[in-house]
């Protein structure tokens, strides 16, 4: 059956090598971390390291944080460094976005960035707009962070990404992680940055553990914002994505190579400013395009990279139309069995590879 199906790619698109090609990231056996450790680490790596640093948020400090990530921080550091706030949003994140207008370095955490509705003005008109508006006389360098996109049976109201959303604002920068790696190297940098960073997790991987090589796991390992990561090498068709999907490209990736197909995986890791040469230059390598998201597909992450791949050089180069993968339009369902199908699943992925390079 393989090598059927390894013939009809053959004979349709021009195919340069089936030779599989893996990551040669060096990991230290037996060293794994959740991603809730990961950024519990780095928020206390980062918190010693500069005494301008501080959390704040509902349940950040005594409950050691709704989802456990700032666990033992409130203990360690105590109320000054660690603040729980009234449920009130908009009061705690216009408080942040001040002190970081005068001069400290704020991490506010939304306890989902559905909530951050509730203080998008502080987000948007406060701290993503000071710097131009005071011609960089007062930066505002805070970390604005939480669970984002879809859990599990919290309906449509706590089940949105935001990753568009916040990334058509200039001024702000906006981070997705996808792995352990991810979330400790790009928060710490996110913590460092003299800008307004948008750090969006996701609350199913908060248990996930990764693979963390030595120098992931040194207090000095810090992952420069804008680089996307390929988390897979592949000739045939390029999947890019960020956040959760990235393992469901894995996982898709991993199937097709028993067909013989072999995916090239990007994990995007910064949404603005987005690693564009990355993304044209794996296109041009491999002729096809499938982009995934848990978001909606209107204005969608995946719209915009078609947009910069159609206006870049790759567009020469696509032997087939750009294909996404993504939520459904419509409010998230509160039904499992609908809820399920209303986000981006393995099977879509590869049926989506199958139709780019039209075999079955």
């Amino acid at each position: 059956m393989a090598s059927a199906v390894v013939q009809r790619i053959v004979r349709k698109v021009p195919l340069k090598s089936f030779n599989k090609q893996f990551s040669t990231t060096t990991v230290r056996a037996g060293s794994q971390l959740t991603v809730r450790d990961a950024l519990n680490a780095a928020i206390d790596e980062e918190i010693k390291r500069d005494d301008k640093v501080f959390l704040l948020g509902e349940e950040v400090a005594l409950y050691d944080g709704a989802y456990k990530v700032s666990r033992g921080l409130h203990k360690t550091y105590g109320d000054k460094r660690v603040i729980d706030t009234p449920i009130t949003e908009m009061g705690f994140a216009g408080i942040a976005v001040g002190a970081a207008m005068a001069g400290l370095k704020p991490i506010c955490e939304f306890m989902t960035f559905n909530f951050s509705m509730q203080a998008i003005d502080q987000v948007i008109n406060s701290a993503a707009k000071t710097f131009y508006m005071s011609a960089g006389q007062v930066p505002v360098p805070i970390v604005f962070r939480g669970p984002n996109g879809a859990a599990a049976g919290v309906g449509a109201q706590h089940s949105q990404c935001f990753a568009s959303w916040y990334s058509t604002c200039p001024g702000l920068k906006v981070l997705s992680p996808f792995s352990s790696e991810d979330c400790k190297g790009l928060l710490k940098a996110a913590i460092r940055d003299p800008n307004p960073v948008v750090f969006l997790e996701n609350e199913i991987m908060y248990g996930t553990s990764f693979d963390m090589s030595d120098e992931a796991m040194s207090e000095d390992f810090v992952i420069p914002i804008g680089k996307a990561k390929i988390e897979r090498q592949g000739n045939h068709i390029t999947l890019v994505s960020h956040s959760r999907y990235v393992g469901h490209c894995l996982e898709a990736a991993n199937e097709l190579a028993g067909q013989g197909v072999e995916c090239e995986v990007i994990n995007l890791r910064s949404i603005r400013p987005m690693d564009e040469e990355t993304i044209v230059k794996s296109v041009m390598k491999t002729n096809h395009l499938v982009t995934v998201e848990g978001g909606w597909p209107q204005c969608g992450i995946g719209s915009e990279i078609c947009a910069r791949v159609i206006e870049s050089q790759a567009f020469n180069y696509l032997d087939a139309p750009v294909l996404r993968v993504t939520g459904a339009d419509l409010p998230t369902p509160y039904a499992k069995q609908l809820e399920d199908n209303s986000f981006p699943q393995t099977h879509n992925i590869v049926g989506a590879v199958k139709k780019s390079l039209n075999i079955s």
